[in-house]
């Protein structure tokens, strides 16, 4: 099983899903990393979502 939106091959920290939610979207990636960090440390279970969509992800 596999969602539309890709991992970006350009825009990558660790393996290009914030990058490719970004690109899809036409966000800015950097601002998205904040706060994806920020929900990370929160009581959201962030690190087991990226690693989620890590695995669902095609790469571009």
């Amino acid at each position: 099983m596999h969602i539309k939106i890709k991992r970006s091959r350009n825009n990558r920290v660790f393996a290009g899903v914030i990058g490719g939610i970004a690109e899809n979207y036409d966000w800015n990636a950097n601002v998205l990393r904040v706060i994806w960090v920020i929900l990370t440390l929160t009581p959201f279970p962030g690190l087991i979502a990226y690693l989620v969509l890590w695995l669902l992800m095609e790469q571009d």
